[in-house]
């Protein structure tokens, strides 16, 4: 976490993972980064079906590293156990007696079917955080359906609907693990201020989020102008903005600046001269806030001739001279030479431990100014034997369990 004074902030954290896909492994990613020993359980044979997506070319590998997988699961250790037989669930029961947090996605049905329900692995440990994602919540007709952010985020929780342009006659498609990782977040927080509360009060609590409330969460402007009694829908008319001031721009070139002059009457005079157009500080239909909405089609225009004059590249050395909110249109490549990206950290190498070099995002949190350091994912079962013996298993105890199929 930071330069080895002292560890990351959920140091001495012990975290239990029963989860696949990206939703809540991203949880317990976060918190491996800040210092948490999660261990992962994945099954003895198929392992974590997310590992599986390169080989079907859904996903694709980076220099034989699996950075998809990597991203979900970095800085955690990694068991395989058959969790379905009896010798697997007892091995689960073990672990669990000196966990902090129990942290899955299966579903409540599967959950008390293998006896890792709430009541049963408190019963164990009373201390314990119980911390689960889900599709849709824990009660209702759909508590125990699948969830994928596709469904459950993006189609369900009405993000498709607010983003999709009305001349289309598809939704569009959202980008890779859009909802999930949004719901990581989400989920560590929860987490956190969970074993915030059990330290003042001795005893664990169960966390929940959905993939259906994280979106609701994220459209919240959206979500509150319905209960207001409006149909909410991205505005892709720009003439028809409110405020001019707040909208994107093309430039010569074909790029395209996002100007944020949410305090119009502020900016407005400070731009005018900065492209030295005083006869657009001089217009009476620009002359302050309602003139310019009631005009707005007129402004826009008049802006669209102006940002048409200067290149992509001109503007963004223009505008920089300006002390106001605007941001160059950037494609995500862009993002990784961004001067800001590099000062601040935000995408990280990560300690591959002598294997081919990869970097990845960073956690958005930062402590002490720093970001944390980045550790690979564990390959499949690989700390099996460690974690067993860590939890009192002998030799001979781990070998029986390789004989009946329980770890491989």
């Amino acid at each position: 976490m930071d330069d080895g004074d002292q560890g990351g902030p959920f140091e001495g954290v012990r975290v239990l993972e029963l989860a696949q896909w990206v939703f809540v492994p991203v949880a317990g990613a976060l918190l491996a980064d800040w210092g948490a020993d999660v261990v992962r359980i994945e099954h003895p044979t198929t392992g974590d079906p997310y590992r599986g997506l390169v080989s079907q070319g859904i996903l694709s590998a980076h220099n034989g590293v699996n950075t998809s997988y990597q991203l979900a699961n970095r800085g955690k250790r990694g068991i395989a156990l058959d969790v379905a037989s009896a010798a697997g669930r007892e091995v689960v029961y073990r672990l669990v007696e000196d966990a902090d947090v129990f942290l899955t996605n299966f579903r409540p049905a599967t959950l008390e079917r293998l006896g890792f329900g709430a009541d049963e692995l408190r019963r164990r440990n009373e201390r314990l955080v119980y911390a689960r994602g889900h599709g849709f919540g824990v009660r209702g007709p759909d508590a125990d359906s699948p969830g994928y952010d596709a469904s459950a985020f993006w189609a369900r929780g009405g993000m498709a609907h607010v983003l999709t342009p009305p001349v289309l006659d598809q939704p569009v498609n959202q980008r890779g693990a859009f909802g999930d990782r949004s719901g990581g977040m989400s989920l560590a927080f929860g987490i956190a201020a969970a074993l915030l509360r059990r330290s003042r009060t001795g005893k664990g609590s169960t966390v929940d989020v959905s993939l259906l409330a994280t979106a609701m969460w994220i459209l919240s402007s959206d979500v509150v102008a319905a209960l207001q009694g409006s149909q909410p829908r991205a505005r892709w008319d720009r003439a028809e903005s409110a405020n001019p001031l707040v909208n994107t721009y093309r430039t010569s070139d074909g790029r395209h600046i996002q100007l944020v002059f949410l305090q119009g009457d502020r900016y407005w005079p400070d731009f005018c001269r900065l492209v030295d157009r005083p006869d657009l500080l001089a217009d009476e239909r620009f002359a302050d806030l309602p003139t310019r909405a009631a005009n707005g089609a007129d402004c826009v225009a008049e802006l669209d001739a102006e940002f048409a004059k200067r290149t992509y590249a001109e503007w963004c050395d223009l505008l920089a001279g300006i002390d106001a909110p605007w941001a160059p249109v950037q494609a995500v490549e862009e993002l990784l030479e961004d001067p800001q990206v590099v000062a601040n950290g935000y995408v990280s190498p990560v300690d591959n431990e002598g294997g081919p070099a990869f970097s990845l995002p960073s956690v958005p949190v930062q402590f002490d100014e720093r970001p944390p350091p980045l550790r690979r994912g564990p390959e499949h079962g690989e700390h099996t034997e460690a974690v067993l013996l860590e939890h009192g298993y002998t030799w001979d105890d781990i070998a029986d369990l390789q004989r009946d199929g329980v770890i491989p």
